[in-house]
């Protein structure tokens, strides 16, 4: 991926990132704005040229379907010394459903062995059951959960 893509596809996973935040993490849209950009500056802080960042478009012939990005074990801003994660993978809405999704996984799963990486992992929301379904259905096991109540004020 080149700079000038990431910075087309960059914009819009931080917004959307920082609404799944105040949503679901119950944090103010002002405080989700902040820790997205944050965290994306502290993951790719040189941008496509990152070390250790693996930035791939997916395309179907000249159509580009989506997009991935995972970082390799001991990458900037990362602590596991096995493990690669998926930091996003997204489909464009007028090519979901097709099975782009596994495939950019399928695929990305296959670049990490040949790098010698033996694991990959993820996070996503418990809302996602779409997504939630594809990992499942590729083997992703839950290792993590966190829960989360609501509190009626009135008691």
């Amino acid at each position: 991926m080149s700079e000038q893509e990431l910075a087309r596809l960059r914009g819009p996973l931080e917004r959307a990132y920082a609404e799944d935040l105040a949503t679901h993490g119950g944090m103010s849209l002002q405080a989700a704005q902040e820790r997205s950009a944050d965290q994306l500056r502290q993951l790719l802080p040189a941008g496509a040229a990152t070390e250790g960042a693996l930035l791939r478009l997916a395309r179907v012939g000249d159509t580009e379907v989506g997009w991935i990005w995972v970082t390799l074990p001991g990458a900037a801003g990362t602590t596991d010394a096995k493990r690669a994660w998926i930091h996003n993978i997204e489909v464009h809405p007028a090519h979901r459903g097709r099975g782009y999704a596994r495939r950019m996984i399928q695929l990305m799963e296959a670049e990490l062995a040949r790098l010698g990486v033996p694991e990959v992992g993820l996070n996503v929301f418990g809302t996602n059951t779409v997504a939630i379904g594809l990992y499942q259905s590729l083997g992703f096991e839950v290792t993590a959960q966190q829960m989360a109540k609501p509190i009626d004020p009135v008691g």
